[in-house]
């Protein structure tokens, strides 16, 4: 096995009814050399799986550790399961800024997500501030032990390396610097899971049409979390094509 190609889309709280338009323009001539998924806004995950049979992915934005109960305002990955997704974003940055989760808050999503069947894209990424002081691996590498539970394998889980002061900045790091970076989540993944070597790393903070096919030279990049560029079809197709052709 080796790690499979995979252009995600990240709505967060954007889309409506009337955007699910934007995923038939997608599917258009979507090519079939990657893996594809969307996460769109809870709200909308059923009428997206309805819509696109099965052709693309489809995926939550958070799910909450336990299976059920007095929760309000949760979703428990069955429900998301039940509604038609495949997969759930974990440990995003702005959820671990705006809602202070931990690692260990993600792992615990993480176990439970597996648990009901799901694919768990799980973010990791630094600060400017812990890039500026020299942090950033150790940062990464603190994510990474104790994001991804002992239950992850190549099959239900993915990892995403977002700095967080590129996310919709329009700033990037460097290719050596995102080469490093994905270097390090590599071996140390390998170094863990029997099939660590074969998890598909993504990239993600403001992938563009314009800088996707530079990104995706990169090794051991295997596809992008996107998110503003993944509300158009016709920014996110371009993205999904170049990934197809590297």
């Amino acid at each position: 096995m080796t790690a499979r190609k995979l252009a995600a889309g990240n709505w967060k709280m954007n889309g409506d009814r009337a955007a699910l338009a934007e995923v038939d323009a997608l599917l258009h001539g979507l090519s079939e050399g990657c893996d594809v998924l969307i996460c769109p806004p809870a709200v909308l995950i059923a009428a997206m799986a309805d819509r696109v049979q099965g052709r693309i992915a489809v995926g939550g934005q958070d799910c909450h550790a336990k299976p059920s109960g007095a929760h309000t305002g949760d979703i428990a990955a069955a429900q998301l399961r039940d509604a038609g997704a495949s997969h759930v974003i974990l440990g995003h940055s702005e959820r671990r800024a705006d809602h202070r989760e931990t690692d260990a808050d993600v792992a615990a999503k993480a176990i439970a997500a597996h648990d009901a069947g799901l694919v768990t894209v799980i973010c990791v990424g630094e600060t400017d501030a812990q890039r500026d002081a020299g942090e950033t691996l150790n940062v990464i590498a603190t994510q990474l032990a104790g994001s991804v539970p002992d239950c992850a394998t190549a099959n239900n889980t993915v990892v995403a390396y977002e700095p967080v002061w590129a996310i919709g900045t329009g700033r990037t790091p460097t290719n050596d610097q995102i080469a490093e970076v994905h270097a390090m989540m590599r071996r140390t993944l390998a170094d863990r899971f029997d099939d660590g070597a074969d998890v598909s790393l993504l990239y993600g903070g403001s992938v563009k049409p314009g800088n996707a096919t530079e990104i995706f030279a990169i090794a051991d990049v295997d596809g992008a979390l996107v998110g503003g560029a993944s509300l158009k079809a016709a920014d996110f197709g371009p993205i999904v094509a170049a990934l197809s052709d590297s």
